[in-house]
């Protein structure tokens, strides 16, 4: 049992996590509760499900963190990156997949490998022998909350983030909306034309965010509290801290000419993006919301090009939980009470499907590398995965310890790189480059 690497969660991160560990040679057995145990999200029993949006976000590697996170996961011969490549869809400057086949392909990748079975049944108590990853995702159940929140003598942290509703194609008034990528970013045509946008006048937008404010919300359950990301607003929390607000966040106009009125510069825009290979389906960019089902219907069709929309999937909330990693986890993502416990994914910290599975990649490997006996040199912080681990591990202050995504912020500064917006492209390319060949030496001494 002590040479077997056992993975709790087959989300983004323990699916990473058991592909990179069970390349390196070890045996690894994938813990899911899925499907005979449900959570509010999750519609399947496949792994590396996405419940959330089927972006990975930026695919720039010169100048965007996300982007080198996936450059570096490419790299390392991430499966997460592999498949999503497999079933990309255009998205502008975006990696955006086809979600069910995405994660349909990332299961029997897995399950194919002699190295790796997968167990159906959940794990309620912290193991106290044996190699185990826990990579149970903001949804962790209840039972194994408990269990951890017992070991580490800490209550969980908790935010609620929020899902965004998909529409049908069809029943978009294209003579109203059109199809463009803000800047027309993209190097193809499919690309430059990825985003179905729907343009408001001033007075649609202001009567939109009155019925956004107006709108029945879900409540909380008692001893809840809201304790948002950031990067996931509900869209009626940002309308409640101004009325601008979301004309400055997901609904800004800017990088847009309306193909219907070339002469008429919209107040604001939704934007949609393409959620499968048919293109059958689009989620609304940016709109997650905690807003009541029959009130959903009711703003969202008031959107320019909306009007007769039909659903395919309404907006929801649920409870993230997350631990306190600075305090609890060292440089290896090991449990300091209980080293032979790793932490992966949402869990720890980290915000987002890429910077999850990343910390998976990284988790699997050590846990990998510990088994075999070989020793690993720490990743370096100059890199976005070690900025990352950094930050989770130490980095971050662990009284005000929040979810976070990969940002250049996380990186060590560089010498002579002039601040500020005017350096801003240079500071970020040289972010890049250095990484880049500071990955790769990583990598390297490990083969």
């Amino acid at each position: 049992m002590t040479q077997t690497l056992h993975i709790i969660g087959g989300g983004m991160a323990g699916s990473e996590a058991a592909w990179q560990a069970a390349n390196a040679g070890v045996q690894v057995v994938i813990h899911e509760m899925r499907p005979k145990v449900e959570t509010f999200a999750h519609r399947t029993g496949n792994l590396a499900e996405m419940v959330c949006s089927n972006s990975f976000r930026s695919d720039d590697h010169e100048q965007n963190a996300v982007g080198l996170l996936h450059w570096e996961m490419r790299q390392a011969g991430g499966i997460i990156m592999e498949m999503a490549a497999k079933h990309r869809l255009p998205a502008g400057g975006a990696l955006a997949v086809d979600r069910d086949p995405f994660a349909e392909s990332v299961t029997a990748a897995l399950m194919a490998h002699p190295n790796i079975s997968v167990s159906y049944e959940e794990i309620t108590e912290l193991p106290s022998d044996g190699h185990w990853i826990i990579a149970t995702g903001p949804l962790t159940s209840e039972g194994l909350g408990k269990a951890i929140q017992a070991e580490t003598g800490a209550e969980a942290l908790a935010f609620f983030d929020a899902i965004a509703p998909i529409v049908y194609f069809d029943s978009v008034n294209m003579d109203v909306a059109w199809m463009q990528s803000r800047y027309d970013k993209g190097e193809t045509e499919e690309e430059r034309t990825a985003y179905l946008n729907c343009p408001m006048t001033k007075d649609q937008y202001e009567a939109f965010i009155d019925a956004l404010l107006a709108a029945d919300k879900t409540e909380f359950h008692e001893g809840e509290t809201a304790g948002y990301f950031d990067g996931c607003l509900p869209i009626e929390v940002m309308a409640e801290r101004g009325r601008e607000t979301l004309r400055f966040g997901p609904m800004k106009p800017v990088g847009l000419t309306n193909a219907n009125d070339p002469d008429n510069k919209p107040y604001a825009v939704v934007q949609l993006r393409r959620d499968n290979a048919l293109g059958t389906l689009y989620n609304i960019v940016g709109f997650q919301t905690k807003m009541k089902y029959g009130a959903q219907k009711e703003v969202f069709t008031m959107i320019p090009g909306l009007e007769n929309a039909e659903f395919a999937r309404l907006g929801g909330i649920h409870r993230n939980t997350f631990i306190n990693s600075p305090t609890l986890l060292d440089a290896e993502m090991r449990l300091k009470s209980r080293p032979n416990i790793r932490f992966a994914g949402q869990i720890t910290g980290v915000e987002g499907y890429v910077e999850s599975a990343a910390m998976g990649l990284l988790a699997g490997r050590l846990a990998a590398a510990e088994i075999q006996g070989r020793s690993v040199d720490p990743i370096p912080n100059t890199t976005a995965m070690g900025a990352l681990v950094t930050h989770i591990s130490g980095g971050a202050e662990a009284k005000t310890f929040q979810p976070m995504n990969v940002n250049f912020g996380l990186f060590p500064p560089l010498d002579g790189m002039r601040g500020g917006r005017k350096g801003r492209k240079e500071r970020y390319k040289g972010y890049t480059d250095r990484a880049k060949e500071d990955f790769n030496q990583w990598l390297a001494a490990q083969s």
